[in-house]
């Protein structure tokens, strides 16, 4: 008795911190008088090259201009452009807590994320964009080998428009916003040495869509690519041929199925719409040898 007590204890714990800690990820930053905040969302589109991909990174900030900055900086446009992917920190720039480190972003792909950083400012300002800052520790792993990844220039720093096109902003009150990372797009060769320039977007779930779906068999090791005229997303399906796309712009996509194993045989599916914030559930997909 005393030991199944015990156990019903600490399942209890266990459920409370999850929903405390799952209500702290939705709400953070609500009921705040004269603030507005923000999450920031970390996301990735898979490479199918390598099996992760490692990012050192070091800070995140985030841009919030008053009126006086605004006018600054739409006078000064190219200027402000500049210092911004030069580390100035002038004209609104403020830091976001996160915890600096390595990130395999690999980790986040099929719908997968993670609350990456949280931050507070003054209500009277607005939200204009967001910087990562890389360390020197980028890498990548493949076959259980490590290769370093070379930073040219001030590749190292990443600044990212936010505006009302690709997030929700709420003003005075919760700003979520995802950062995607596409790793297949953002690490090349150069020479003898794995290069990484950073191919990054921002998207909010109220400005966008998603598809999910399931290719079959898992021995296909299917990826799927969802293509609208000249933007293409890849997804990478799970053992259980579960796929998912997140933060697609609303268009009409096609998808292409290709197996990279057995010689399956590629499939397409056209005519998938995405309206606005909605998931689309496509129907089960199996390849044929």
């Amino acid at each position: 008795m005393k030991t199944q007590q015990t156990k019903g204890l600490t399942l209890t714990v266990l459920f409370i911190s999850l929903f405390s800690f799952a209500c702290q990820k939705e709400n953070s930053g609500h009921g705040t008088a004269g603030k507005s905040s923000v999450n920031i969302f970390l996301t990735d589109d898979p490479s199918l090259v390598f099996d992760k991909v490692l990012l050192d990174i070091t800070k995140v900030e985030i841009k919030v201009e008053d009126d006086s900055d605004q006018q600054h900086e739409s006078e000064h446009q190219q200027g402000d452009d500049d210092n911004d992917h030069h580390g100035e920190t002038s004209g609104g720039w403020m830091s976001v807590d996160i915890h600096p480190g390595i990130y395999d972003i690999l980790r986040f792909r099929n719908g997968l994320d993670t609350l990456f950083g949280s931050a507070l400012f003054d209500a009277t300002r607005a939200l204009r964009k967001v910087r990562i800052t890389l360390g020197s520790g980028n890498s990548v792993e493949i076959n259980g080998a490590r290769v370093p990844l070379t930073i040219h220039n001030n590749d190292n720093i990443i600044v990212l428009n936010i505006d009302e096109s690709s997030v929700a902003i709420n003003s005075g009150g919760l700003t979520n916003f995802w950062i995607d990372f596409d790793a297949g797009s953002s690490i090349r060769f150069n020479g003898n040495e794995l290069e990484l320039k950073p191919d990054c977007k921002v998207f909010s779930r109220e400005k966008s869509g998603g598809i999910e779906g399931i290719v079959l068999p898992g021995n296909a090791a299917a990826i799927v690519m969802a293509i609208n005229g000249a933007d293409t997303a890849t997804a990478k399906s799970e053992d259980s041929g579960e796929f998912k796309f997140i933060g697609l712009k609303t268009g009409n996509y096609t998808l292409v199925y290709h197996s990279t194993a057995n010689n399956y045989i590629d499939t397409t599916v056209s005519n998938v719409i995405i309206g606005g914030k909605e998931d689309v559930h496509v129907a089960t997909v199996t390849l044929h040898q």
